[in-house]
C-alpha cells in the first residue's frame, strides 16, 4: 500500500477548500458537501470534519476563502487602476466574476437560505477590510464613505447580477452588461475622478 503523504494542518485546509470552490463552480453550493469535498480530495468524512465542524462550517470558510482571494485580486486591479496601468472596468470585471462565475453569488443565497446569516459575516469582513486597507485615511487617497458608498453598491450589483440580472435585463430590452456599466461609472465618477483631482 503506497504511502500516503502527511499534510500539515494548513495544507489540508488549503486543499480541501480548493477543491470545495471546484465543486462551488461547477455543481452549486448544494454539492459543497463534507463528503463531496473528501472524495475530490483523498480525505475521510471525520478528517473533514476535524477541520471544519460540519458542512455549513465548510461553506463558511469557502465564502471567507472566495472573499480574501477575489479582494486581494480587486486590490491588485485597484492598485493597478491608480497607477495608470489598468482601468475600472477590470475592478468591476473581477467584483462580478466572482459572484457569477465563480459561484459567489449562489454560495451567498444559499447560505441564506439555509439560515446560515453568521457565515455571510467573514465576507463582509474581508471586504471591509479590503477597502480600508486602500484608502488609508492618512495617506489621503479618497474620502472614505466615498470608498464604502461605492463598494456596497458594486458588490449589491454584482450578487443581483449573479442571481437575476441577466433575464432581468433582457425582459427590459437592457444590455446584458448594464449592471456591469452602471458599477463601471461609479468607480470612474466617485473613486477614479476623485482620486485624479486631490493627486
Amino acid at each position: 500500500m503506497p504511502n500516503r503523504k502527511r499534510r500539515s494542518p494548513e495544507e489540508s485546509r488549503a486543499t480541501a477548500l480548493a477543491a470545495a470552490r471546484q465543486l462551488l463552480i461547477e455543481a452549486g453550493p448544494q454539492a459543497v458537501t463534507l463528503k463531496a469535498v473528501g472524495a475530490k480530495v483523498g480525505r475521510t468524512h471525520a478528517n473533514l470534519l476535524h477541520h471544519f465542524g460540519s458542512a455549513a462550517g465548510l461553506q463558511r470558510d469557502l465564502a471567507a476563502h472566495l472573499a480574501q482571494t477575489v479582494c486581494e485580486s480587486v486590490a491588485e486591479a485597484v492598485r493597478a487602476t491608480r497607477a495608470g496601468l489598468g482601468s475600472p472596468r477590470e475592478i468591476v470585471d473581477i467584483a462580478f466574476d466572482a459572484f457569477e462565475r465563480e459561484g459567489g453569488g449562489a454560495l451567498v443565497s444559499w447560505m441564506l437560505a439555509t439560515g446560515h446569516e453568521d457565515a455571510i459575516e467573514p465576507f463582509v469582513e474581508t471586504i471591509h477590510s479590503m477597502v480600508d486597507d486602500l484608502n488609508p485615511e492618512e495617506q489621503g487617497h479618497i474620502d472614505a464613505m466615498a470608498a464604502h458608498r461605492v463598494t456596497h453598491t458594486v458588490v449589491l450589483l454584482a450578487l443581483g447580477q449573479s442571481l437575476i440580472g441577466g433575464p432581468l435585463a433582457k425582459s427590459l430590452a437592457l444590455p446584458e452588461s448594464v449592471a456591469r456599466d452602471i458599477a463601471e461609472r461609479m468607480i470612474v465618477e466617485d473613486l477614479v475622478g476623485r482620486h485624479a483631482e486631490e493627486v
